[in-house]
């Protein structure tokens, strides 16, 4: 029986770039059927990701970052995470973020079709998530 790693190789990356290759001693996700946490050691499993908030601890510092969709993996040892679009909070910018909302929200009063409706609901997602992360860099 092999002994629990101490910490975890966690990789996130989007189609464009690499965020994150770190050992870290949990990480949070936000899975499609309900966020999950992942430390050393957890057991085999891989899940579809939803708009949410991915963070990780290293030691006693918490690391933020958006997730809109994709996939995880997850290992006792590794977690890997490949996500359509993701950023850290750091980067984040709020005051665009805001307008995204506002955009969004005066799209949902005055579309009547499915399909913009559709679309101005998951642009407002969207917009709430990046506020409410750029919030977290404060």
């Amino acid at each position: 029986m092999s002994a629990t790693p101490a910490q975890i190789q966690l990789q996130l990356m989007t189609p464009e770039r690499l965020l994150v290759r770190e050992a870290v001693d949990e990480v949070f996700a936000p899975g499609s059927q309900g966020d999950f946490g992942v430390r050393p050691g957890h057991c085999y499993f891989m899940t579809t990701l939803k708009i949410g908030e991915l963070r990780y601890r290293q030691g006693e510092q918490w690391h933020h970052f958006s997730v809109i969709w994709g996939y995880a993996q997850v290992q006792p040892d590794q977690v890997t995470v490949l996500a359509e679009l993701s950023e850290p909070a750091h980067e984040i910018d709020l005051g665009r973020a805001q307008a995204d909302a506002e955009a969004a929200q005066a799209q949902l009063s005055t579309s009547r079709k499915r399909d913009e409706l559709d679309a101005a609901r998951r642009r407002l997602e969207k917009a709430l998530l990046r506020i409410k992360m750029g919030r977290k860099k404060r």
